[in-house]
């Protein structure tokens, strides 16, 4: 298993493969988003985040995941204009993913690997989970869904400092 997640790759919205390695020296926050979820407004406060800290080396990065409740069904081409439409989204967004499970992606299954939950337990619980990476490729930290972009801001500027 890597020591970092750079060996990892993802497919963007636009059905472009992207290797993580694309973002060595960057602070990542790495989020399994959905459209019809109560955390759903947190997209406001990614972008807003991803506006104030991209310049300075930060990149966040969403992963549209369906397995919670059903609330991310529609096609990756859905899910891109809902987020451009609607909260503005001008992050990175991949193409919709298993974050747990036999299918999970592999980055997925590496960041509950790094970053387990309470009590250690890998899987995770809902959307709105995220992964803050520094510049080194290596997992810090793991947030729950509760957990707002603002909240997770002052980490971030903790590794850039």
């Amino acid at each position: 298993m890597s020591d970092n997640i750079y060996a990892f790759k993802g497919v963007t919205m636009q059905g472009k493969e992207v290797s993580l390695a694309d973002f060595k020296g960057k602070v990542l926050l790495i989020v399994n988003t959905a459209s019809k979820c109560g955390f759903t407004p947190q997209f406001k406060g990614l972008e807003s985040l991803y506006k104030e800290y991209k310049d300075k080396g930060v990149e966040v990065l969403g992963f549209p995941c369906n397995q919670f409740g059903h609330q991310d069904p529609g096609s990756n081409d859905e899910i891109n204009q809902f987020c451009e439409l609607n909260y503005g989204v001008s992050f990175p967004m991949f193409q919709k993913i298993d974050v747990n499970g036999d299918d999970a992606h592999p980055l997925f299954k590496y960041l509950k690997e790094q970053a387990p939950g309470l009590l250690g337990t890998q899987a995770i619980k809902w959307n709105f989970t995220k992964f803050l990476v520094d510049q080194n490729g290596k997992v810090v930290d793991r947030y729950a869904p509760t957990d707002t972009p603002e909240k997770i801001a002052k980490d971030i500027a903790k590794l850039l400092a």
